[in-house]
């Protein structure tokens, strides 16, 4: 029984993303709900966890009603992304080894297991500059709505 308990909360956490964390700035509602809270676009910030002083606002949907207040509604594959320098920024060796391979720097779950919002950051050496891809997949179908943000990585001027 012990051994059927730990296989169930290791699938359990196998297929919740690793959720870094990010900061609401906002919302607005787009849709009234009678019950439950109201369908919104929701704008949240987070700083990239290997480049320093660059920071993402992403906005999304979020999904209201009684579904969406328990967490059980899958939010739509609706986003986007902005990316600014918000410092001096020094790329690392690894980033800079692996351009063509894509880095996954934020993960959010949008619905209550197999769907989730995923920003990954790639390096693009010729232009010196980091692209931010956000998009969202499902296990079973992916969705082919995305956005990108570009930041030069340039001098800081204080």
């Amino acid at each position: 029984m012990v051994i059927m308990k730990k296989i169930v909360i290791a699938a359990t956490l196998l297929f919740l993303p690793v959720v870094l964390h990010a900061e609401e700035i906002g919302s607005v509602d787009t849709v009234f709900k009678l019950f439950g809270p109201d369908n919104k676009i929701v704008i949240e910030a987070f700083d990239d966890p290997d480049v320093t002083n660059v920071t993402c606002y992403l906005s999304r949907a979020k999904t209201g009603g009684l579904k969406g207040g328990l967490g059980l509604a899958e939010d739509t594959s609706d986003a986007a992304i902005s990316c600014q320098q918000v410092g001096p920024i020094e790329v690392a060796d690894k980033i800079k080894k692996s351009p063509k391979k894509g880095q996954v720097v934020f993960q959010k779950r949008t619905s209550l297991v197999f769907k989730k919002l995923q920003v990954v950051r790639f390096y693009d050496p010729k232009r010196n500059s980091l692209i931010y891809l956000t998009y969202s997949d499902k296990v079973i179908d992916g969705s082919p709505k995305n956005a990108i943000s570009a930041v030069p990585i340039m001098p800081w001027k204080e």
